[in-house]
């Protein structure tokens, strides 16, 4: 099976092991739950900021004031905070599930944020977590 093309960019930008984890609907891609996602969400600290600083563009994501950096015009965002909840960043990446090589935020903190935000596509990945999940 051919590798999703957002995927293989995330893989190419370099971040440094320990300091980042996939989050939102990506683990659920890399799973095979779903067929496609319009972008990957990144959260990040330290040396996987700073190298994020260097391949994409820094900018605040409004309303919540949320430091990203959009790499190929958001096509992957990377963040040092997450705008649902109140999990801290470092919870994400310490406990973060490899899969495929990529490290994932673990699946019962991508439930709760799917609650949170509650958007058409957040209950559509909740329904296919509920079907495939442990």
């Amino acid at each position: 099976m051919r590798e999703h093309p957002l995927i293989s960019r995330l893989r190419g930008l370099g971040l440094p092991a320990g300091d980042w984890a996939l989050h939102g609907s990506g683990p659920l891609l890399l799973r095979g739950w779903i067929d496609e996602v319009g972008d990957l969400d990144v959260v990040c600290r330290g040396a996987a900021w700073d190298r994020a600083l260097e391949v994409g563009e820094a900018t605040i994501l409004e309303p919540d004031a949320v430091d990203i950096v959009a790499v190929d015009g958001g096509a992957i965002t990377i963040g040092r905070s997450w705008r649902y909840g109140d999990t801290p960043i470092d919870t994400y990446i310490d406990t973060a599930e490899e899969i495929d090589g990529i490290p994932c935020v673990r699946l019962e903190h991508i439930v709760a944020y799917k609650r949170l935000a509650a958007r058409p596509k957040d209950l559509e990945h909740l329904r296919a977590i509920a079907e495939r999940g442990p």
